[in-house]
């Protein structure tokens, strides 16, 4: 069954959306810091709960165990991590910012506020807001 035609040019604006959005929050980082968005993405889960296992780090971000080790990899490589634990057992691994990381996400949050600020939030009523507050609600529980 497709789409109705409403239905698919609300899912073609929205998909549009999203990689717009997604480049210009990279665009931004890497301008004001030199983070990617992945980068941004990680130090803020971080932040969030760490010290966190990398298994638990990947449930978190929705990231696939390959994806995730090469982001750690590169990012430990940058003195932004550290990954501590046992060789043999990569999820069991503990994953903890360093002082560098906390010092990057510091620089990185005001200017990626601001920009999702501008162009997601501002002039968005509060009716609005919690419209799509509930629209993500709902389609992130069917998602599971």
């Amino acid at each position: 069954m497709w789409l109705s035609d409403e239905q698919q040019h609300v899912w073609r604006n929205y998909l549009t959306m999203v990689g717009r959005l997604q480049v210009a929050m990279h665009r931004r980082l890497q301008d004001d810091c030199g983070l990617s968005l992945a980068d941004y993405d990680v130090l803020v889960a971080l932040d969030e709960r760490c010290p966190i296992r990398v298994g638990e780090l990947g449930d978190v971000l929705g990231w696939e165990q390959s994806r995730l080790s090469h982001q750690l990899r590169r990012m430990r490589e940058r003195g932004l991590l550290t990954r501590e634990g046992r060789a043999d057992d990569r999820r069991g691994a503990n994953v903890d910012l360093t002082d560098g990381g906390r010092a990057a996400l510091a620089a990185a949050a005001p200017g990626h506020a601001e920009l999702v600020r501008s162009v997601v939030f501002d002039g968005m009523g509060t009716q609005e807001l919690r419209a799509l507050a509930s629209l993500t609600e709902r389609v992130l529980g069917r998602l599971g």
